[in-house]
């Protein structure tokens, strides 16, 4: 359970985020994150998802980045917000060579911050020790993050890669014992 100010480190994904408040701080109304996206964030590979049950809100406090929105991708700058509805398809990228700041919320909170804070514990299993990054082309990754979709099917739902793919993969990760929380 996540708490305020809590960072939840995920750079090698080219992001890191700190809790602004929690589920608990809003009685489960929602999630609130100060992200930062660092260069080239989620520039091969973006994760494109639906939130199945809430909203998704984007403040750009500093910078530009750009998000994909149902079907096209869409420049956003300091000051721009965008909501994202229930069920709408959409990724997020940094093109810049630039640190970008948004303040991002989801509303109810529901159990994301338990998804990021497993998205942390994901990355630094998957992680390359010597190079720090984390590719979506090795298998160990692909099986971990489908381990980790298949607990979180309320909060995500993967689009692409297609969710029957990463439903595949998470059981794939079962059948083999892959569980995040306990490998090491």
């Amino acid at each position: 359970m996540a708490v305020k100010d809590q960072v939840l480190d995920m750079s090698p994904l080219g992001m890191i985020f700190t809790v602004v408040k929690s589920k608990a701080d809003t009685d489960g109304k929602s999630l609130d994150l100060e992200w930062e996206l660092l260069p080239q964030c989620n520039m091969t590979d973006p994760l494109y998802h639906v939130h199945p049950e809430a909203i998704e809100t984007y403040h750009i406090l500093e910078g530009e980045m750009e998000f994909y929105v149902k079907d096209r991708w869409i420049s956003a700058r300091k000051g721009d917000k965008l909501t994202v509805d229930i069920g709408v398809k959409h990724a997020f990228r940094n093109p810049t060579d630039k640190i970008v700041k948004v303040y991002n919320t989801h509303e109810p909170a529901f159990n994301m911050e338990d998804y990021f804070e497993d998205v942390c514990k994901v990355v630094q299993l998957a992680k390359n020790k010597k190079t720090n990054a984390v590719s979506m082309k090795n298998l160990k990754t692909l099986l971990l993050f489908g381990a980790l979709m298949q607990n979180y099917r309320k909060e995500i739902i993967a689009v692409n890669p297609p969710d029957f793919l990463v439903r595949i993969l998470g059981g794939i990760a079962k059948t083999l014992g892959i569980d995040y929380n306990k490998s090491r």
